[in-house]
């Protein structure tokens, strides 16, 4: 049995995984944006400006370029290897979770699939069409892409683009890669990001899953690691047995939390008040979001109408309100749940000061790379 903790260690401890001492430097020793996706193994990356919040708030210091340029640098890449939703990984283990997901992701989305009267032919075309318009490097942006299947006659009405596109990369064709304007460009995935490194068998993989999760996310419940991956129960349960001597076990409200051992003191900045982004992974990454977002507050967050969630202020570990950034003046503007959630807007000093230094223009910015659209 593992050790007892209250809900507020539990967030001292979730806080830590998050938002720890060594800025972002996870095992592997990468510093900064690329060694914080690395820890969190996938962040949510379905809205682009805030998935870079995402990884530049747990880096000190970072600025919104210093997180563009691991995407201009291919050492991050946005695919969807988790819930069939964006997420930025690791080039190298968007292979093996896609091994492991795309399978059921696409099985799950097949009435969908017959809706848009996208069958295999009509996907393996686009497959076709696909390798030939990004081969040699060539990238190109959505509205780009688009009217490439357009003129190949390909319709791409309704929702048929989206679904193709989803579906080319959960078969490993094509990822997002360079920064393009506000978005990023369609590459080739194994052109974009090649990787030779040999790929870990399924129970190794299931290992890895279960680590880097609880790495990343910890202290979490494996039902939590089913839900945010997307495994079948039975996988979940492999790869936690097969990881479990690399975890400490905790229990909180009758039921185990798994974590990373060694990993107990948050980085000083997370002891004040935080602004996260918008589906930030301290909030989405759970299925019970209750420790750390009160349920009374979670319609302010996550706004059931359209699946949006909204950025959140957090404050020793829970949510206590929300904040929108001013165009103005690039600052943020708080809203707190109750004025007694807060007592003044002190404790965010900080975080906003951190927020308006990384969309800071920077003097001696990188050149952003000029996309290849052209050949020869």
């Amino acid at each position: 049995m593992g050790t007892p903790i209250t809900r507020d260690q539990l967030l001292q401890l979730r806080l830590a995984h998050h938002f720890p001492v060594s800025d972002g430097r996870p095992s592997s020793g990468l510093p900064g944006p690329a060694g914080v996706v690395d820890r969190m193994l996938a962040v949510q990356a379905q809205d682009f400006g805030q998935a870079l919040w995402a990884v530049g708030s747990r880096v000190n210091g970072s600025t919104r370029q210093r997180v563009l340029a691991v995407l201009d640098s291919a050492d991050v890449v946005r695919s969807a290897p988790v819930r069939g939703t964006l997420h930025f990984v690791r080039p190298a283990d968007l292979r093996w979770m896609l091994g492991l997901t795309a399978e059921r992701m696409i099985k799950s989305a097949s009435r969908r699939l017959a809706e848009l009267d996208l069958d295999q032919r009509t996907l393996h075309r686009a497959r076709d069409v696909a390798s030939e318009a990004l081969a040699g490097g060539m990238a190109l942006s959505r509205d780009e892409f688009l009217d490439t299947l357009d003129r190949s006659g390909l319709s791409t009405s309704g929702q048929r683009g989206y679904h193709i596109i989803w579906y080319l990369a959960q078969t490993q064709l094509v990822c997002w890669g360079p920064p393009d304007r506000s978005q990023q460009a369609l590459v080739l995935l194994d052109d974009w990001a090649p990787d030779d490194s040999p790929r870990p068998d399924r129970e190794e993989a299931l290992r890895w899953f279960a680590l880097r999760y609880f790495t990343g996310h910890g202290p979490a419940r494996l039902q939590d690691f089913t839900w945010w991956s997307k495994l079948t129960l039975a996988d979940a349960k492999v790869g936690l047995a097969q990881a479990r001597s690399e975890l400490v076990e905790y229990v909180y409200d009758g039921a185990s939390y798994w974590a990373l051992p060694g990993v107990t003191e948050p980085d000083p900045m997370a002891g004040g008040g935080l602004l996260l982004a918008g589906y930030d992974e301290y909030i989405l990454g759970y299925q019970d979001r209750a420790p750390s977002l009160p349920p009374e507050y979670a319609s302010r967050i996550q706004l059931a109408k359209n699946g949006v969630f909204k950025p959140a202020l957090l404050l020793d570990g829970r949510a206590v309100g929300t904040w929108r950034r001013n165009p103005r003046d690039n600052t943020a503007d708080i809203a707190p749940f109750a004025e007694s959630a807060i007592s003044g807007t002190e404790a965010f000093d900080g975080a906003i000061t951190a927020y308006e230094h990384f969309l800071a223009d920077e003097p001696h910015a990188r050149k952003p790379r000029e996309l290849n659209r052209t050949r020869g």
